[in-house]
């Protein structure tokens, strides 16, 4: 597939680091290093803009490394760039660590992956079928 990009970054466009990759990072392009205070949360501009077909999203997700060696991630997880948004890709980070976070200029900062979706017409009706699981939600199936 396609992707129309518009790259306003000094970085190269995101890629897959593998044949198997599922995602693509995406990387700071800022002028001045952000500092992330503990449960401080940013904005970081990436000077990517995508037109992705109709039926796709790319969902931006955090960087497992960054999540579990520094207790950065992404805040709204996956945080999705629909079909008709048009505008530069921006990535909320948050620092859930006790310790400041410096983001550079060009820090791989999280990473993309294109999905289709469906879209879902509602069908009223008064009740829906049983199965074994029923109501249970939150922890009905078991902890082991």
């Amino acid at each position: 597939m396609q992707i129309k990009i518009i790259n306003r970054s000094s970085h190269d466009l995101p890629h897959y680091e593998t044949i198997a990759s599922a995602g693509m990072d995406l990387r700071a392009n800022i002028i001045e290093s952000i500092t992330l205070q503990p449960l401080e949360r940013t904005i970081v501009k990436t000077g990517l803009f995508i037109e992705l077909p109709v039926g796709y999203e790319a969902q931006v997700r955090p960087r497992s490394g960054l999540a579990a060696k520094k207790g950065i991630t992404v805040l709204n997880a996956p945080g999705t760039i629909d079909a008709d948004y048009r505008g530069e890709i921006g990535v909320i980070l948050v620092n859930l660590s006790n310790e400041n976070f410096t983001i550079e200029n060009g820090e791989r900062v999280a990473q993309m992956v294109i999905a289709k979706h469906e879209r879902a017409e509602w069908k009223v009706v008064e009740e829906l079928s049983e199965t074994s699981r029923g109501e249970g939600g939150f922890g009905s199936t078991g902890v082991k």
